[in-house]
């Protein structure tokens, strides 16, 4: 396949950092010349093989707050450089066959912020809840999360550094003091000075590896291509499974172990709390429950800038991080031409201004290049639905995961070597 320039060994958890530009004298350089050679690069054996699971037992997944003081902490961006979303979870999860939901009313979502460590005098108030995961068959458990909590700050300075803490202060239940940095203006000269890019990331003793090789280079932005934790490879009674319901083999629907996506949660959090984490839906995230829901747990966890963006879902949305305009499209969600995300998507590009974000990146879960033969051209319908439009407005990179692999092509467009053509690169 002449479009791939390099095709990468299969590593179970990669990071790619990108240095999308680099300014110098006004001139913006690039390294998405060509068309290259490919290359194949040699597996690392010192890498792990196999990715064996972090168990509930280690001290980084367990809870280690009281009551309802704030565990789970992350910040994520919203649409521009001016806002930021604080989330958090408080209380504790319920799974069994007796559960009963917690009441978000009764916890309130305050977080207290400034420029001053020791003054933290503004506020902003946001919106708390919880979701379930039913299995209505005998033997199986239901799960009931935490109080999750959105709390969105507005009319923050570019490029700037603020303290906030987060809970409830009339418990009185607050976190310590955290800290993030918010993204430059956008601008065709100003951008993150560096962005990591993961994808299948998991909670795995490899994940160990990968967030201490990721914060270990400082980025100022971390974006999950989707596959987020995997808590679909357990049973309800939190036996991991590489098969669908090996224990209820009659059970119509794949089972999943939700405390899976507390520990992630715990483990993420001395990263996320700091640096925004922007998060793409997978194909592990779908958890099928009781009528037909999909997707409860990453709808809920995470906050999106959908409705900033002008998405009527949080499955799809775009942001600007510098001078980058983010498009992060749902693989598992319709995207045809008469389809929501495909109308949206269609506006998002027609209203990006390339003389103040010149960069245009689109990001989704399944690869539609990828010369791993078990999802060859898997993702051909999305293709054949999205890529003339993705290639008429000249998005310059792709990035996806699902293939446990990196890969990076040439620019290329429909199965073509093509100058006007993104370069795609999986990250799984």
């Amino acid at each position: 396949m002449k479009y791939f320039g390099v095709v990468g060994s299969i590593l179970i958890w990669f990071l790619v950092f990108v240095s999308f530009v680099e300014v110098n004298k006004g001139q913006i350089l690039t390294t998405l010349d060509g068309p290259f050679k490919p290359v194949t690069v040699p597996l690392d054996q010192s890498f792990r093989g196999h990715a064996v699971d972090l168990p509930d037992t280690d001290s980084r997944v367990q809870r280690t707050v009281e009551g309802f003081e704030p565990e789970q902490i992350s910040v994520s961006l919203s649409a521009t450089y001016d806002s930021i979303w604080v989330s958090w979870i408080t209380g504790e999860y319920q799974i069994g066959n007796n559960i009963k939901p917690l009441d978000p009313s009764k916890v309130g979502s305050v977080v207290q912020y400034g420029k001053d460590k020791s003054s933290l005098r503004r506020k902003a108030i946001g919106q708390s809840v919880i979701y379930n995961q039913l299995y209505p068959f005998e033997g199986l458990q239901n799960y009931t999360s935490g109080i999750i909590h959105h709390v969105q700050l507005t009319g923050l300075k570019p490029d700037t550094l603020y303290y906030y803490l987060c809970g409830d202060p009339s418990i009185p239940a607050m976190s310590t003091i955290y800290h993030f940095k918010t993204m430059p203006i956008s601008s065709p000269k100003c951008y993150p000075k560096r962005i990591a890019i993961v994808g299948d990331l998991g909670l795995t003793y490899n994940t160990t590896s990968t967030i201490s090789h990721l914060t270990g280079n400082n980025p100022d932005l971390v974006l999950l291509v989707g596959d987020v934790t995997y808590a679909n490879l357990y049973l309800t009674n939190g036996t991991g499974s590489d098969c669908y319901s090996c224990s209820f083999p009659d059970t119509p629907i794949h089972e999943t172990y939700q405390p899976r996506w507390d520990y992630w949660g715990r483990y993420m959090q001395p990263l996320v709390s700091k640096i925004p984490i922007m998060v793409l839906e997978g194909n592990h995230e779908i958890e099928e429950q009781a009528e037909n829901q999909t997707f409860a747990a990453y709808r809920s966890r995470f906050a999106f800038p959908s409705k900033e963006s002008g998405s009527s879902s949080p499955l799809y949305y775009s942001f600007n991080a510098g001078g980058i305009h983010f498009i992060m499209l749902g693989g598992y969600v319709a995207y045809n031409k008469s389809d929501d995300q495909y109308k949206w998507l269609e506006k998002d590009l027609a209203n990006v201004d390339r003389t103040i974000t010149p960069w245009l990146v689109a990001t989704w879960h399944p690869p539609w290049y990828s010369t791993y033969t078990a999802h060859y051209r898997e993702a051909e319908c999305m293709k054949v639905a999205m890529e003339e439009l993705l290639y008429e407005y000249g998005v310059d990179l792709v990035f996806n995961g699902h293939v446990h692999a990196y890969e990076r092509s040439n620019r290329v467009y429909n199965y073509t070597l093509d100058p006007c053509g993104p370069v795609h690169i999986t990250v799984g």
